[in-house]
């Protein structure tokens, strides 16, 4: 465990507040989102449901003083995972947006990615080992 920085904190959180909206819109408003973004519907709700997961771990790591280095690290990689995910999904054909969910996709991509530039600098920031 580690001490977690003030600014990791409030990379965390900030993370958990856009993951937490995300997840609420694509879980109860897929069918609505799917017609404007030319997604499918599936993709988007399956989406919503991890984020309800992923933003309930991260709100926690958030809200917690000391913080398993392991985990959080976990985040900032799975975060940059999501990144390059989103961007290859739009190349690989799979899915065929309009222009809207285009855009959509990529504005999450860049934050996300943010969000995982922000928590590898928090971690940097943070203190050292905590021991027991």
């Amino acid at each position: 465990m580690i001490e977690a920085s003030t600014f990791l904190r409030r990379a965390l959180l900030a993370d958990a507040i856009f993951s937490g909206v995300a997840a609420l819109g694509f879980t109860f408003g897929a069918s609505a989102f799917a017609e404007l973004f030319n997604l499918p519907e599936a993709l988007l709700r399956e989406t919503g449901l991890f984020l309800i997961a992923y933003t309930a771990l991260v709100g926690w790591l958030a809200s917690r003083p000391y913080v398993s280095r392991a985990l959080v690290l976990l985040v900032v990689i799975g975060n940059a995972a999501w990144t390059v995910g989103s961007i290859t999904l739009l190349l690989s054909g799979a899915v065929s947006p309009n222009l809207a969910g285009e855009l959509m996709v990529v504005a999450q991509a860049i934050a996300t990615g943010v969000f995982a530039e922000l928590q590898y600098v928090g971690l940097r920031r943070s203190g050292s080992v905590v021991t027991a």
